[in-house]
């Protein structure tokens, strides 16, 4: 099996080479690579690995039996299977699946204290199951998020190293468009991204046959089991609207007024039977809201209406499988977005900007004059971000860096299909620069 180099692999080193470290949870979405990241790691750094999967090997579950100190987890486990050997200092135990037995997170505290054997913990809807947790030992443990494959992965797949980065830095940095064959071979393999996603399934699969053959099926696939976690986790009439939500995020971001409403799912749907469904999906790792301002302004954080958002899935491949059949067919065959074309870069952009740490914010004027499609921040400013599906002026723009009423506001980007430039204080990137936006903001 093909294994895609991933940010998390150097994540993980640091992790190891740190002295001082704490059990690690590894949390993202069903199929992101999670198991194969922590599987090629422990491989290679530690002489005994335990592998304990909660889903496949479910009588594991009993380990908590009699308490969460190590020694009594460490009985239990080597009770049910006696081949099971710790070697203190040079063993690693990998707790798989960790939403079927949420409560192992509680033992990370003890396994902590004791010291003699690493940790690692991975799974799938943690964002739920959490909430499920006796204990979750606060400061005996690290968190960290890990998302289906950015666009900077997607090029490592493909061959290219760091020396692309670092050339796409400079040439945003000095303002200076990058030459024809670059920017044509950068905007055609973004758009094999838009339409593959970051699964990292799909992405070998693309890249064992430089072709869309099978990749379809393989999204359909995830979707399918995404659908089946909304089954198996979520009892009773919320399950239903669970799965309405899912389906309603392609249609509601195709239209103009892309702010999710709740109003449009099914007949008399009102938010206080949908707003905690929508909230599971964002914990489940599958969706990311977008939250309006109430104006364009510092600080972002407590500055925005959270009810009216827009509802972006987490991985675009998700958006360009659940198009209708024709959109589908014609997207893979010729790349033609068609009327979901701005639906889709929009949908991308997000995406980048989450998986490089940045909530989401949108703002649109109660009159419906002045409309942006992000907003990021550096140490001083507030930065608009307009995400052009066609050419054309940038009026709403333009009247937020030039009206003193946005003080917080100085300059903007621009990302669009056009190659880099700069003109008045508004910076103009390729699509496929967006990976790089939050190096380059706090350059």
């Amino acid at each position: 099996m093909i294994y895609l180099k991933r940010k998390v692999d150097s994540y993980l080193d640091n992790w190891f080479a740190d002295t001082d470290k704490k059990p690690l949870i590894i949390k993202g979405a069903r199929q992101v690579g999670k198991t194969k990241s922590i599987r090629k790691f422990a491989r290679t750094h530690y002489k005994n690995v335990i592998e304990i999967n909660f889903i496949e090997s479910p009588q594991f579950k009993t380990i908590l039996e009699d308490g969460y100190h190590t020694d009594d987890i460490i009985k239990n486990i080597t009770r049910i299977d006696p081949s099971i050997t710790f070697l203190p200092k040079e063993t690693l135990v990998f707790f798989d699946e960790i939403q079927s037995c949420p409560d192992i997170v509680t033992s990370l505290k003890f396994f902590s204290i004791d010291g003699r054997f690493d940790v690692i913990c991975s799974g799938s809807l943690l964002g739920i199951n959490y909430k499920q947790i006796e204990s979750i030992s606060v400061g005996y443990k690290t968190d960290h998020d890990m998302y289906s494959l950015d666009f900077e992965e997607f090029l490592w797949a493909k061959g290219y190293d760091d020396s692309l980065k670092a050339d796409l830095f400079d040439h945003m940095c000095n303002g200076i468009a990058l030459n024809t064959t670059t920017m044509n071979s950068l905007m055609s393999l973004f758009l094999d991204y838009v339409i593959l996603g970051g699964m990292p399934e799909v992405v070998a699969k693309y890249y064992k046959t430089n072709s869309f053959s099978g990749t379809y099926e393989l999204q359909k696939q995830i979707i399918a089991a995404y659908k089946e976690d909304i089954r198996k986790y979520v009892e009773g009439a919320d399950q239903t609207r669970i799965a309405r939500v899912f389906d309603a995020i392609p249609v509601q971001l195709a239209k103009e007024n892309k702010k999710f409403q709740i109003s449009k799912i099914a007949s008399g749907a009102r938010f206080h039977d949908y707003g905690g469904c929508i909230d599971w999906l964002q914990d489940a790792g599958i969706a990311k809201k977008c939250y309006c301002l109430n104006f364009p302004e510092l600080p972002l954080k407590g500055n925005y209406d959270d009810s009216k958002f827009k509802l972006y899935f987490s991985d675009s491949g998700l958006l360009s499988a659940m198009l209708d059949e024709e959109s589908q067919m014609d997207l893979r065959a010729n790349k033609n977005l068609g009327v979901y074309k701005g639906a889709i870069y929009e949908s991308i952009v997000g995406e980048a900007l989450y998986k490089q740490g940045y909530s989401l914010y949108y703002y649109k004027r109660e009159d419906g004059t002045l409309e942006e499609d992000f907003f990021i921040r550096n140490s001083n400013d507030l930065i608009p971000l307009e995400v052009k599906s066609h050419t054309g002026r940038s009026q709403s723009m333009r009247s937020l860096i030039n009206n003193s009423k946005y003080e917080d506001i100085k300059w903007g980007i621009k990302l669009s299909s056009n190659n880099i430039g700069y003109d008045n204080n508004l910076w103009t990137f390729p699509y496929f620069c967006t990976f790089i936006i939050k190096d380059w903001v706090n350059r």
